[in-house]
């Protein structure tokens, strides 16, 4: 039995698409999705599942989010492999200077493909540093997401694949989290 995390696109920001967690570990429970967790409010829940399909699990929590709350958003999925890996490829792992919560990593529904990497990495971003493998975007802000005049949604379109972004510090949390569930089998 895998453990998976998922993180939902759009919840519970500026007021718009709430869910209370609660609500939502319970949802992905009925869904029978094992020993669900939650982080924070934006989100991000951590659980066992038997299924492998991964496209095919975030489809069914998306429908029943639609079902339950009246709104679909996209769910992105990985397993704790993934997420360890997607860690393990930070691009600037090796800048110590680095504020976590400066860096943010978008996870992507899938890969977009060559053509839409390279049109991203071309997007003049400066100061920002943008960084893509596989299916996850590194984006360093070194003065923050408030006043950067990126503009992620533009990055997104050009991309071509929905995704959803979690700063480091979130991402570094939820594998502790999803370990310690491994570890409790």
């Amino acid at each position: 039995m895998a453990v998976v995390i998922s993180m939902l696109r759009g919840v519970n920001v500026g007021g718009h698409n709430k869910i209370k967690m609660e609500a939502l570990r319970s949802l992905y429970e009925s869904l029978k999705l094992r020993d669900a967790r939650t982080y924070v409010q934006s989100g991000n829940v951590i659980f066992r599942a038997d299924e492998r399909n991964l496209v095919s699990l975030a489809s069914r929590v998306e429908n029943a989010i639609k079902r339950n709350f009246g709104f679909r958003p996209d769910v992105i999925v990985r397993t704790a492999s993934e997420l360890r890996d997607a860690i393990a490829r930070n691009p600037f792992a090796t800048r110590r200077s680095i504020d976590p919560s400066k860096l943010l990593v978008v996870f992507l529904a899938r890969d977009p493909g060559p053509e839409a990497r390279d049109k991203v990495l071309k997007i003049n971003a400066d100061p920002e540093e943008l960084r893509i493998g596989g299916r996850e975007l590194y984006i360093h802000f070194p003065n923050g997401m408030g006043r950067s005049k990126l503009s992620v949604a533009a990055v997104e379109r050009a991309l071509g694949v929905p995704g959803t972004g979690r700063n480091w510090n979130t991402v570094t949390k939820l594998l502790e989290i999803a370990e310690g569930l491994e570890a409790s089998r």
